[in-house]
């Protein structure tokens, strides 16, 4: 089930836990795409907080909100480049886009087999996707404060298995919400250092929120012309009769 956009707007923008959120998840990703200058960046669910840093060099940014959530205009004061989609069939060409990021996207999609055959469908060669999780195992999960107390939470080998019968091949995997989903001062304060800590004590256990970044896998052309010949080179005599002896030497051999 989606969230609504008004609570997920008013969570990420007017709260101080959810732009500490925010922040942290932001900062995360860009740890894994720091940039993507001339590329097409797209973002479903609500994804749209943490794609401003691409605004200035993409060459296009698009955000994909599912009709079941609703969408806003976005960026604030800026020309809007959000649009309202079905979940499984969106506006987009097949193999348009460099970059996707997914948050409040698959965990909380009716179907997420179909909404997988969409984003490999869009994605082009080269291109990747980063998934954005709840932890099963996370603090976060168990709140249901917070968005991501909604959904369906993953383990990494969960969210793992899921991409790969879509076709996506996992490449890299990362967290962050290291800090508890409290909306303390102290906590607040020290959510930077905290997120610091947890990085470096693991890549994937012990934060609020998983990340998966997938590839798509491009099977081989089938071998054809000159390679399917070389495989078979005597085919070429294939059909061709046997020379015959004829003339004055051919009786004499017959005789």
């Amino acid at each position: 089930m989606h969230l609504d956009v008004l609570d997920l707007r008013q969570f990420y923008y007017r709260t101080r836990l959810g732009r500490a959120a925010q922040k942290a998840i932001r900062d995360r990703l860009l740890t894994l795409w720091p940039e993507a200058k001339g590329q097409t960046v797209a973002g479903f669910g609500f994804a749209v907080p943490l794609l401003r840093p691409y605004l200035r060099d993409a060459r296009r940014v698009i955000g994909l909100m599912p009709a079941p959530q609703g969408v806003m205009h976005w960026p604030a004061g800026m020309k809007n480049v959000s649009v309202l989609v079905e979940e499984t069939l969106w506006p987009l060409e097949t193999g348009v886009v460099d970059k996707l990021v997914a948050l409040h996207g698959l965990d909380t999609s009716e179907n997420p087999t179909a909404l997988l055959d969409e984003v490999a469908r869009v994605l082009g060669p080269g291109g990747r996707a980063v998934f954005i999780v709840p932890n099963r195992s996370g603090l976060w999960a168990r709140r249901d404060r917070t968005p991501f107390g909604f959904g369906r939470p993953y383990s990494l080998g969960q969210l793992e298995a899921q991409v790969k019968g879509a076709g996506l091949v996992p490449e890299r995997h990362a967290a962050a919400l290291f800090a508890p989903p409290s909306e303390g001062k102290f906590w607040l304060r020290a959510g930077d250092m905290v997120e610091r800590m947890g990085r470096g004590l693991s890549n994937s256990n012990g934060g609020g929120v998983i990340f998966l970044e997938v590839s798509k896998q491009v099977p081989a052309r089938p071998r054809t012309g000159l390679a399917e010949r070389v495989r078979r080179p005597l085919r070429v005599l294939e059909g061709v009769p046997e020379p015959q002896v004829s003339g004055r030497l051919g009786r004499q051999r017959r005789g």
